[in-house]
């Protein structure tokens, strides 16, 4: 084989997070020359799985190289903060202990993906959807204070609305309105007034178009999966979030709208992109990621040199590529000034299966592997306007853990250990308020705070050098996936193939001559 230095990329991609992967993905027919690098020695970037051990020096790394540069937070190295484990001392007497390393596969990136999102098409016309298992999203709860501290199931569906003794009957009415509105197009309306609605506060729209008391405000917004209180989300934000959770639901199968790739969600997605590039030809390096990108020297602009800019590579080893393609966090750091959200997040394995959360998803239905819980900032702080804390739960079927224990992802719109407070605090009143789940207790967790962009900020490449290296978006922190990706995919997709793109054949592939299944 040919030595990296010898050989002329058409482009090289830096990092295999998810957007980088699907990139693979999409030229894995193209016949380009492509290099696929990665710094770390793992796939996934920031959408990499781990087993205990793996997530242990996944910390120690980090901190590592935060204490060898006399670390100050700076978004331009990586994309976490604050990161930690925290293994409580086992329960004499309890019968559910953790289990080995590799009975583990903990998500960095475990987005629940709508049956209406771009990716699943996506999958499918490529061919690689094959290679995927995908589970169902069931209930959604919302947990209530007070002095019978409960869950209560968040009605979805007119069906729903009917059946919740929990709701009044003028309630029920302004649900139903609701629901009506955000299914049917606007026949009778103005479409001028709804414009002007839309840009109010959730809270006050609610109240001031459909009479929807204020309790019953934030079980709407978890439907949206929106990260901000309802006095402070814009209601032009959730509105379509909720269109695309209802519309979702029924396409695959009764009851749900969403689901979940199983054994580690993004990863799997990302590993799935990399082989099919692998199959087609592409390089894949680990461990060697890009330390400087330079121009040849006559001309800076243009890129001459057959058109190929000059890559280092961590290793010292050189080569040539017409474009260049990552993360921010996997080139070398840009000169330009970027802002970024942060998120507490944490994945912490629990002792119980917590069964109570896993219903069937309609009579007849499938039982769910996931379900999203939703603590609002009220029922766990006294201050005001703290944003609401989201539980994903997933159960032992999607591989994540062993039998008789679950996977909680946590999330809040907080940094730090503010943030971190809140979500242990959620966590704690779940597994108390889980009738039939006496003893269940925290077996490990990781805390971390994550950097990218939330709600509707623009997901805009960056270029430099004449266009030759492309900076993809930051993350989103949305809790679902994010379809501008499949659309900053394409942009990138585009500029690379030049004149040969056409816009009808993105990842638009027949299967392999002899496989019935893709890579295989």
């Amino acid at each position: 084989m040919e030595s990296l230095t010898d050989t002329p990329w058409d482009v090289t991609i830096s990092g295999t997070g998810l957007a980088q992967s699907l990139l693979a993905l999409a030229l894995s027919r193209s016949g380009k020359k492509v290099l696929h690098v990665d710094k770390n020695p793992y796939y996934g970037g920031a959408e990499a799985a781990f087993s205990l051990q793996e997530a242990e020096e996944w910390v120690e790394e980090l901190k590592k190289g935060i204490a060898d540069d006399a670390y100050e937070p700076d978004p331009g190295r990586v994309p976490y903060e604050d990161v930690s484990i925290h293994s409580p001392q086992a329960v004499p007497d309890s019968p559910t202990k953790l289990a080995k390393s590799r009975a583990y596969t903990l998500s960095l990136s475990p987005h629940l993906i709508y049956s209406r999102s771009k990716l699943l098409p996506t999958l499918v016309s490529s061919k690689v959807y094959r290679q995927l298992e995908f589970q169902a999203v069931g209930s959604w709860w919302i947990y209530r204070s007070g002095e019978t501290s409960a869950l209560n199931r968040v009605p979805s569906s007119r069906e729903d609305v009917f059946s919740d003794d929990n709701i009044s009957l003028k309630s029920k009415r302004s649900l139903m309105k609701l629901l009506r509105h955000v299914t049917q197009p606007p026949q009778d309306e103005n479409p001028a007034n709804e414009t002007e609605d839309l840009h109010l506060p959730l809270a006050d729209y609610l109240t001031s178009r459909f009479n929807i008391p204020s309790e019953l405000q934030y079980p709407i917004l978890s439907l949206s999966l929106c990260q901000s209180p309802p006095q402070q989300a814009s209601a032009g934000y959730v509105v379509p979030r909720i269109k695309r959770h209802l519309a979702s639901i029924g396409v695959f199968g009764p009851g749900f709208g969403s689901v979940l790739a199983k054994y580690g969600g993004g990863s799997e997605i990302s590993q799935v992109g990399c082989r099919a590039l692998a199959v087609g030809g592409g390089v894949y390096v680990l461990n060697r990621g890009i330390q400087s990108i330079e121009a040849p020297q006559d001309t800076k602009e243009d890129s001459s040199e057959d058109g190929r800019l000059l890559l280092k590579l961590t290793d010292g080893e050189e080569v040539r590529s017409a474009f260049v393609v990552g993360s921010r966090w996997d080139l070398p750091v840009a000169a330009d000034a970027v802002s970024y959200h942060k998120v507490a997040r944490s994945i912490t394995v629990v002792s119980s299966p917590l069964e109570d959360l896993f219903p069937p998803t309609s009579e007849g239905g499938p039982i769910p592997a996931g379900a999203v819980v939703l603590f609002p900032g009220n029922a766990l702080s006294q201050k005001e306007d703290v944003p609401p804390v989201y539980l994903i739960v997933h159960s032992s079927e999607t591989g994540e853990c062993p039998v008789g224990q679950c996977v909680i992802y946590a999330s809040v719109s907080l940094p730090g250990a503010e943030g971190q407070e809140l979500l242990n605090l959620a966590i704690q009143k779940l597994l108390q308020s889980m009738r039939n789940e006496a003893g269940a207790s925290v077996l490990w967790s990781l805390r971390f705070t994550q950097l990218g962009r939330i709600d509707d900020a623009p997901a805009d490449l960056v270029l430099s050098l004449a266009g030759r290296v492309i900076g993809l978006p930051p993350p989103s922190l949305d809790l679902a996936f994010d379809d501008d990706m499949i659309d900053a995919v394409q942009k990138v997709w585009k500029t690379v193939m030049g004149n040969e793109a056409r816009e009808e054949s993105f990842m638009q592939f027949e299967d392999r001559e002899g496989a019935g299944v893709d890579d295989e």
